[in-house]
């Protein structure tokens, strides 16, 4: 199942920089994660990798000792559309809303 990348939006509160900046340390020290965005105004983390989507919110709930809701799950399987579309996504990296 870790084999297979999936893009992953969640909601979190994010109420501080603190806690954005929490969000960020957490996700960068998780080595499945390849790019994350933190929307801090809307309250939504996106995360992109090779991972089992529950374990990675299982441990933000943990770690943040918050509550944590998936909104969204996509599935990429490798096909060239969705490797453009993971290309795309990877550019948001560069674009992130730091804290």
């Amino acid at each position: 199942m870790a084999g297979k990348y999936f893009c992953m939006v969640m909601r979190l509160n994010i109420d501080c920089n603190g806690c954005c900046r929490k969000v960020r340390r957490i996700l960068l020290n998780m080595k499945e994660i390849e790019t994350h965005l933190i929307e801090k105004q809307q309250c939504r983390v996106s995360v992109c990798g090779r991972f089992v989507p529950a374990d990675v919110a299982i441990k933000m709930r943990k770690k943040m000792n918050r509550r944590v809701e998936i909104l969204e799950i996509l599935e990429l399987d490798g096909t060239t559309e969705q490797m453009e579309q993971r290309a795309m996504i990877a550019t948001c990296k560069t674009h992130q809303l730091y804290c």
